[in-house]
């Protein structure tokens, strides 16, 4: 069977920041005060959740687009789900809703009124965006602003194409993958992320292990955790550590208890890949990267949420009641966990 050749020293490290991660989230659930690791690279820097879905926006997407108690359709859900994570922006989604005096339907792409609460969150913030992702050339519809061109993209998808029809028929979250990346706009990491937010929903359930595809990030942190792939492709090395990760976990002696119990998919790998190439610029600092240093210092947000997560995956009766997460906001930068 093939599999990849680690890098003394670097491999470890995948799964040594996948475990205090983990547990410095657990942490700061918790209750216990900053700081939430002894690691000194993690008390520094911003770094994302081991499980993608815990992650701040991950969670408002789930809980407040995604299962938002209204009347919308499941065609209408594909489409606030899409529309939501190319901004990915919680601020501009809020003014949205206020906007519309609700989720935004289909319908109000026709009738311009979805255009029209775009535009006044613009004129109130500025901006609309995130820099969560790297979005592809921006005027691939020919208007004159990136937003204007993502209202154009949904109504290609949404109401010419019949994207939302095809998405709740689709057979796997391949084919998900594939009818979002036949779009302009939509790259091969940007229609990924937007496939894993559309399966979090009620309306499709397919295994996060069918597929996956790495980002820039995860590119880099794959080629320094591995001295050589040994003939598997960047898509399949992330699938060998979904699959090896419990005998690793226990062989180097690192404590992981997943998110209550739920272990890493392809998405959570992947993704710890792109933290580990962050981590390794301040821990093996020699090893050679486009990359030097981690630019993120975050103040922690002191805006509590209530933690959810897609009833499908049977973990939420374990969750902690309430809110969780928010802290008083301190005069000095410090990680947000």
């Amino acid at each position: 069977m093939k599999a990849p050749v680690p890098r003394p020293g670097v491999y470890e490290l995948y799964w040594k920041f996948a475990a205090e991660r983990q547990k410095a989230f657990e942490s700061r659930l918790a209750g216990h005060p900053w700081p939430w690791s002894q690691d000194r690279i993690l008390q520094e820097f911003k770094f994302c959740n081991v499980f993608r879905a815990a992650d701040r926006v991950s969670q408002y997407m789930i809980r407040d687009v995604a299962y938002r108690d209204d009347d919308s359709t499941p065609a209408d859900r594909m489409f606030q789900i899409v529309a939501f994570r190319t901004f990915s922006n919680i601020r501009t989604w809020d003014e949205v809703t206020r906007f519309l005096g609700r989720s935004p339907r289909i319908d109000h792409l026709q009738s311009d009124r979805f255009e029209e609460a775009l535009n006044a969150a613009k004129d109130l913030y500025g901006g609309l965006y995130t820099g969560a992702f790297i979005l592809c050339a921006t005027n691939a519809y020919g208007r004159s602003f990136k937003h204007l061109n993502h209202v154009e993209l949904f109504r290609d998808m949404f109401v010419r194409s019949g994207l939302a029809e095809n998405i709740l028929a689709a057979k796997s979250l391949r084919e998900v993958y594939d009818l979002l990346h036949t779009f302009p706009l939509m790259g091969d990491f940007m229609s990924y992320q937007t496939a894993i937010d559309l399966n979090y929903s009620a309306h499709i359930n397919f295994s996060e292990d069918d597929f996956t595809q790495p980002g820039p990030g995860a590119i880099r942190g794959i080629k320094k955790v591995f001295l050589d792939l040994g003939g598997l492709t960047p898509q399949e090395v992330i699938m060998w550590m979904v699959d090896n990760q419990e005998r690793e976990f226990e062989r180097l002696g690192f404590e992981f208890n997943g998110l209550w119990g739920r272990r890493l998919h392809a998405i959570d790998a992947q993704g710890l890949f792109c933290e580990t190439d962050k981590y390794c610029r301040e821990a093996v600092p020699e090893l050679a990267s486009a990359r030097s240093r981690i630019k993120a210092r975050f103040e922690s947000s002191p805006t509590p949420m209530q933690l959810f997560f897609p009833p499908k995956w049977g973990i939420n009766h374990r969750l902690p009641q309430g809110e969780v997460l928010g802290q008083p906001r301190r005069s000095v930068l410090e990680p947000m966990f």
